[in-house]
């Protein structure tokens, strides 16, 4: 947006640097439009003026014709620089709106690609927060099943309950050893001829 702004200001400097520049042509132009005025009056006046008085006052008018050449010559000079630079300054204009619309174009694309990313954001909360009720769910049920299981284990007779909190390798060496007492038995029983 910053980006924009600078390239519209430039813009907008450029746009009134051009209309100065073409204001300014066309005083030069309506100046040079007296001047040749003034040079059709003149040479008007020279044709009417009486025979006697035409060699002087051609001199005169010689000399003033050569400063008017001279000084249209110059407006001419100007006038042709002055449109060279409004040339250029509208190829920077048209650069400067290129920009403008390359920059826009730039702003719609990574707004497009944030609101993508923001929507992947929420889809994977989502997926966190279901992840986590799940996880909560199997973990409630592992230790309502561990519960059960330390249960069964240290309620057989002869074990002893356990004092404190049991480890899983507790567990399992209790539920080892009351399977080896009970293959110990039924070997036993096979033994004796006991089905």
């Amino acid at each position: 947006t910053g980006a924009i702004s600078s390239l519209q200001r430039q813009l907008e400097i450029q746009e009134s640097q051009l209309r100065r520049m073409k204001s300014e042509k066309e005083m030069l132009q309506k100046k040079l439009r007296e001047r040749e005025n003034q040079l059709q009056a003149m040479s008007t006046k020279f044709c009417s003026l009486r025979e006697e008085r035409k060699h002087e006052e051609m001199m005169v008018t010689i000399e003033e014709n050569c400063s008017l050449r001279q000084v249209v010559t110059e407006q001419e000079s100007k006038l042709a620089e002055q449109n060279k630079l409004i040339s250029e300054l509208q190829g920077t204009v048209s650069q400067l709106q290129a920009e403008v619309l390359t920059s826009r174009y730039h702003i719609h694309k990574q707004q497009q690609a944030q609101e993508a990313i923001q929507s992947q954001a929420e889809t994977l909360q989502h997926r966190e927060l279901q992840t986590r009720v799940a996880l909560e769910c199997i973990t409630s049920r592992f230790e309502r099943y561990r519960s059960k299981i330390i249960q069964a284990t240290f309620s057989t007779a002869g074990s002893k309950p356990p004092q404190a909190e049991v480890t899983d390798e507790e567990v399992l060496e209790a539920m080892q050893k009351i399977i080896n007492e009970r293959m110990e038995f039924h070997q036993m029983l096979k033994q004796k001829g006991v089905k």
